[in-house]
């Protein structure tokens, strides 16, 4: 390792220059890492190592101690490196770097979103206890919270998304004469819907628990959709953001990963079931995120730009039924004021419905040139799928068709192309209808 004197003055943790804050597409070159301890590197090294060497036994003794909590880290004191599994060099810089975008205290970060959720949940729930959740949300999601927390003891509450009534208060109150109400999840906007869920009534519903039950739920938002650039729900009340990274943040399809963001206290638990359960993201992966990181308020805006375009020209066309795409919310939509208050874009994934059913909805799939038919978002390039028969096929029809998802639907995530190219095959696909 270099020691370079003339650099030990700067802070590579600094959130402020002089008066002025500083903005996190700013902090994401170079947040948390100082190159002087990696031989003057401007980007941090992969560091593909299992396990970290200790200077003495006594500081592999503390290092220990503060990461199974088994005491109070001291005045200024930084958890000590020991095993991949528990820390490592890139994630802690990629952790510190995501935790930017919400103001939150700490990040983790995970092998999947799927790895995020579901460590998140098992972290709070017990036998015995109630989640609620929103509705629809992304299938995965709603497979493990329907089909396999009911193998351990734990029930679930659903209430839906949008809709001219809220629907929660009613939902919390079932909840609560089935047990100690422990979770509320939310997915907003919902996939693949794009109805709304009122976070800071989340917030608020929760305190309302407490205050009756002496037991506040801890409220979890994954914010895959819109964030971490367009919608911030710790600022809104919530405990813990979710993110699948795979999308949005990782950006180019490569790459499968997770996160959860929130404070000391609420993270906590999260990063003790994650040492135990295995459920870690790998160092190369945390280094590929980190240079997503640098471009992702451009490639976000952009795909933002073409979807608005994209959205208006669907619109119009003879041959498109609806268009749920947020930037047509009408003021007397229920979820307008949720979007005006909560997102600060109406983001670049939206779905359609085509005129008639599955059958046209796949002639429209089959005959795209230039769109990829395939799941997931969130990528450079642009991606259209089919959820009644794809993300969410494991969803009961009944249910889909109650939440309005039909097989008439389909999904797009935009990209980055050229949004003259996208038009021309979407209208060259819709063609074959």
């Amino acid at each position: 390792m270099v020691d370079n004197k003339s650099n030990k003055h700067k802070n590579y943790r600094a959130k402020t220059l002089g008066n002025h804050t500083l903005h996190p597409e700013t902090q994401m070159m170079g947040y948390g890492y100082d190159p002087m301890l990696s031989e003057g590197a401007l980007k941090p090294p992969i560091f593909m190592t299992s396990t970290f060497t200790f200077a003495s036994a006594q500081d592999g003794k503390e290092f220990f101690e503060l990461a199974y909590g088994k005491r109070e880290a001291r005045a200024k004191e930084q958890p000590g490196l020991i095993y991949s599994r528990i820390n490592n060099p890139d994630l802690e810089v990629l952790e510190d770097r995501l935790a930017l975008w919400e103001n939150a205290d700490c990040a983790a970060a995970f092998a999947s979103g799927m790895a995020a959720i579901s460590t998140c949940l098992w972290s709070y729930l017990r036998p015995g206890d109630v989640i609620v959740y929103s509705a629809p949300i992304y299938g995965g999601t709603e497979h493990l919270i329907r089909n396999i927390l009911p193998l351990y003891g734990i029930k679930s509450v659903e209430f839906e998304a949008g809709g001219p009534e809220p629907t929660l208060p009613i939902a919390l109150d079932e909840a609560k004469a089935l047990g100690r109400v422990a979770v509320i999840f939310t997915e907003t906007p919902a996939n693949p819907t794009n109805n709304l869920v009122d976070l800071e009534a989340c917030a608020n519903e929760a305190k309302r628990m407490e205050a009756e039950t002496g037991t506040k739920p801890i409220v979890m938002v994954d914010n895959t959709f819109l964030g971490p650039v367009w919608q911030h729900p710790l600022e809104h009340g919530c405990d813990i953001v979710i993110y699948s990274l795979t999308k949005y943040v990782a950006g180019h399809s490569d790459v499968v990963a997770g996160a959860a963001v929130g404070s000391h206290e609420v993270m906590g638990p999260v990063r003790g079931f994650r040492t135990i359960l295995g459920t870690m993201c790998d160092p190369h992966s945390g280094w590929l995120i980190m240079r997503s990181l640098e471009t992702l308020k451009l490639r976000m805006t952009a795909a933002a730009e073409n979807a608005r375009i994209i959205a208006e020209y669907l619109r119009d066309h003879p041959k498109v039924s609806k268009v749920h795409y947020l930037g047509f919310l009408s003021e007397d939509d229920p979820c307008y004021r949720i979007f005006t208050e909560q997102a600060k874009s109406a983001g670049s994934t939206f779905s359609f419905d085509v005129i008639g059913g599955e059958r046209e909805a796949f002639a429209v799939l089959d005959n795209l040139q230039i769109i990829k038919l395939a799941v997931s978002l969130g990528g450079t390039e642009s991606l259209m799928e089919h959820p009644f028969t794809m993300t969410h096929s494991d969803v009961p029809d009944d249910v889909k068709i109650r939440l309005g998802i039909g097989e008439n639907l389909v999904r797009i995530s935009v990209g980055i192309e050229n949004v003259d190219d996208l038009i021309a095959d979407l209208e060259q696909a819709l063609s074959a209808i």
